[in-house]
C-alpha cells in the first residue's frame, strides 16, 4: 500500500461525485484521497486491478461506502463504455471526470530509438484514451449542475523535455485537446480543464535518474522535490462548482520550472 499522504485541502465537494481514471496508484490515488477528504464520492479506474481494489477496500474502512474500483482500460473503447455505465450508476449519477491514466514508455530514448509500436500504444493510451473517456463521460456529466473535466498533462510538452518525444507529444495534444472540448462541451455546462505537472515523486517516476530529479527540482523556483500533495489542490479547485468561469485553460503545476 502506498503511503501518500491526504491532501489537507478548504475546498468542499460534499456530495459530488468523481470518477478517476488511473487511479489504482501514484497521483490517481492521491487524487481519490483528496476528493474523499473533501466530501466526494469517488470512482476510481484503472487495469491493474490487484491494487485497485485493495486501495478501494483500505480507503473504504475511513469512507464508508464512497469508493469503489471499476476495471477500465482506456485504450480500449468497450471497456471505457462498460465501466463508465457501471461507475456512474454506482456513484447515482457524475460531476466529475479527472483523465489521469497514462503511459510513458518512451523515457529515455531519442527519436530515433522510438520504436512505432511503442508510439502507437503511448498515443492510444494518452491521447484516444482521454477523448474515449471523455466522450462516454459526456453524457453523465450533461446531467449534473456543474460537469468538470480534468486532463492530466505534463510540464514538458511546455517546455520540449528530450528524450521522452512519445510522451511529450501525447500531452501535447491533450492540452489542445483541452481548448477544444472546452469550447464544444461548454454548451452542456461542462468545463474542461487541464494541469500540468512537473515530475512528481511517484510510483510511475521510479525508473526516473535520480540526476533527473535533480534537474528539475534545482530548476524550479521552489526548489525541492514534487509530491503528489503538490498537484492536488489543483484539480480538486477544478473539479469544484465555484470554478464555473474557468475552462479551456493549461495550469502548469511544477514549483515554477515552467512558467506561462
Amino acid at each position: 500500500m502506498s503511503t501518500i499522504q491526504k491532501s489537507q485541502s478548504d475546498i468542499n465537494l460534499n456530495g459530488r461525485k468523481v470518477l478517476i481514471t488511473g487511479g489504482a496508484r501514484g497521483l490517481g490515488e492521491a487524487f481519490a484521497r483528496a476528493c474523499l477528504q473533501a466530501g466526494a464520492r469517488v470512482a476510481i479506474t484503472d487495469v491493474m486491478d490487484q491494487l485497485g481494489e485493495t486501495l478501494a477496500q483500505h480507503l473504504n474502512q475511513q469512507y464508508p461506502d464512497c469508493i469503489r474500483y471499476f476495471s477500465m482500460d482506456v485504450s480500449q473503447r468497450e471497456s471505457i463504455d462498460a465501466a463508465m455505465v457501471l461507475a456512474s450508476n454506482w456513484l447515482g449519477g457524475l460531476d466529475g471526470l479527472v483523465n489521469n491514466a497514462a503511459v510513458t514508455n518512451s523515457g529515455g530514448k531519442n527519436m530515433d530509438e522510438i520504436t512505432e509500436q511503442t508510439w502507437d500504444h503511448v498515443m492510444q493510451v494518452n491521447v484516444k484514451g482521454v477523448w474515449l473517456t471523455s466522450l462516454a463521460a459526456v453524457a453523465h456529466l450533461a446531467k449534473s449542475d456543474a460537469g468538470r473535466i480534468v486532463n492530466l498533462a505534463s510540464d514538458t510538452a511546455l517546455w520540449g523535455a528530450p528524450r521522452l518525444m512519445a510522451y511529450v507529444a501525447s500531452k501535447g495534444a491533450v492540452m489542445s485537446m483541452t481548448k477544444s472540448m472546452a469550447r464544444e462541451l461548454a454548451v452542456q455546462g461542462i468545463t474542461v480543464n487541464a494541469i500540468a505537472p512537473g515530475l512528481t515523486l511517484v510510483e510511475a517516476t521510479q525508473y526516473v535518474p535520480q540526476a533527473r530529479h535533480d534537474f528539475y527540482a534545482n530548476g524550479r523556483a521552489i526548489t525541492r522535490a514534487q509530491l503528489p500533495d503538490d498537484v492536488t489542490a489543483a484539480v480538486l479547485f477544478l473539479l469544484a462548482p465555484s470554478s464555473g468561469f474557468i475552462t479551456g485553460q493549461i495550469l502548469p503545476v511544477n514549483g515554477g520550472f515552467y512558467m506561462l
